[in-house]
């Protein structure tokens, strides 16, 4: 009977669930994956919305070129773009000006040579800033320094 005592304690024992020890081993191997992994999953995150960026400012600085083509002259603002001209086109197929992937506005400007340039002010939306909140325009895009 001492037999079968010790075999149903041990039994017990082995069923009883993880020890302190190795709950801790398993949390730290899974907050050094953690460390690992989250700055690429960030990265990644940064990288596809500027690509969204650049896509959208390339698709709107078409607009614009098409706009001016029509009009003789460049829209006043991307908003322009929304509403229908005299002659009933409407350039951009919403109601509402586009916003970057951060929620912030596109800029519309027009460089030394009288040609349409959309700017992106980045993650903080304001002019200046570098990494994450680096200013971006399609000129910058077509001369493939961004």
């Amino acid at each position: 009977m001492k037999v079968n005592r010790n075999r149903i304690s041990r039994l017990q024992r082995s069923q009883a669930g993880f020890s302190l020890a190795e709950l801790m081993v398993v949390i730290v191997i899974i907050g050094l994956l953690a460390t690992v992994v989250a700055p690429k999953l960030f990265d990644r995150l940064g990288s596809a919305q500027v690509s969204a960026a650049k896509q959208d400012m390339i698709a709107i600085l078409d607009e614009v070129n098409m706009f001016r083509l029509n009009n003789g002259e460049m829209p006043s603002s991307i908003e322009e773009l929304t509403r229908e001209d005299d002659k009933g086109r409407k350039y951009l197929d919403t109601d509402v000006v586009p916003k970057d992937p951060w929620g912030n506005e596109y800029i519309l400007e027009e460089d030394d040579n009288g040609d349409p340039v959309i700017w992106c002010y980045g993650a903080d939306g304001t002019q200046g800033g570098e990494g994450g909140d680096l200013d971006f325009s399609t000129k910058m895009i077509k001369n493939r320094e961004i």
